[in-house]
């Protein structure tokens, strides 16, 4: 299909499918309806399928809760990739709610804003995190704090576990599972990107949205790994550093293993006062 025809279909179909599930998803979060949870993942599903993108998962979901995904980030593609296989919601910049149409999409999947640096909303945005932890909605953190090449794994911001634990005493609960997640862009049409090529779904703050939303939809077959490791207990007790660094090596492990076919090393499962 011409690259232009490609644009069009997923463009009309992104919007018809929208234009159906979000007054029922509206409809669901002002009654507070459990159905909430489930119509995001329905339109990730069918919106990863529109956009040509071929989801692949490695590993399984922790089934315990509350559960807490650290996830690298690279495009707003891995919202949709990791929206398809579960059932879950995202801890974003406040910048995100300002933009046109992701801001729309982001409300209606329950997203939870965080203004960094501004410590008077941050008590609030632990808050608002412990509510939805203790209800047993799954929160999906990117915590690298922005956005990569797709190449690597960039560190991950302690600060960001910091608002965990502290969503953590909000929650009433004496600890919350960590579970690392990589998600890897491998090929397109059936071809290795390699290293050159991982631009295509990787979005660096200094590159134009438009024209790589356009480049991505236009390519239409983009195959993603989403790899799920062993979970990491956190508790009020523990040295968020050393939980930040077991997740960050976990998540560098599977993307390795997934863009190089390097076999990723057993990860620490517990992690409970820091010792």
């Amino acid at each position: 299909m011409p690259g232009r025809l490609r644009i069009a279909v997923v463009a009309v179909g992104l919007a018809a499918l929208t234009a159906v599930l979000a007054p029922l998803q509206l409809l669901a979060m002002r009654f507070e309806w459990p159905v909430a949870r489930r119509l995001p993942f329905l339109w990730h599903r069918v919106a990863a399928r529109l956009c040509g993108m071929r989801v692949h998962v490695r590993g399984k979901p922790a089934a315990g809760r509350p559960l807490l995904i650290a996830a690298n980030h690279q495009s707003w593609a891995d919202i949709v990739a990791l929206g398809s296989v579960m059932p879950l919601s995202f801890i974003a910049k406040s910048e995100v709610g300002t933009w046109p149409v992701f801001s729309v999409l982001a409300r209606l999947q329950r997203t939870v804003f965080v203004t960094r640096g501004e410590r008077r909303q941050t008590g609030q945005q632990a808050a608002s995190i412990a509510e939805r932890l203790r209800t047993g909605d799954v929160m999906v953190l990117f915590a690298e704090g922005t956005t990569s090449d797709g190449n690597r794994v960039l560190p991950f911001k302690t600060a960001l576990f910091g608002a965990a634990q502290a969503a953590l005493r909000g929650a009433g609960q004496d600890r919350v599972l960590i579970q690392p997640v990589a998600v890897a862009y491998t090929q397109a049409h059936g071809l290795p990107l390699g290293f050159h090529g991982r631009p295509l779904a990787a979005w660096p703050g200094h590159v134009a949205l438009m024209p790589h939303l356009l480049a991505f939809l236009r390519c239409g077959a983009v195959d993603v790994e989403v790899s799920f490791g062993a979970p990491v207990e956190f508790s009020e007790g523990s040295d968020r550093k050393i939980v930040a660094r077991l997740c960050e090596a976990g998540v560098r492990a599977m993307l390795e293993a997934s863009l190089y076919g390097r076999p990723p090393q057993e990860s620490i499962a517990k992690h409970g006062d820091g010792t």
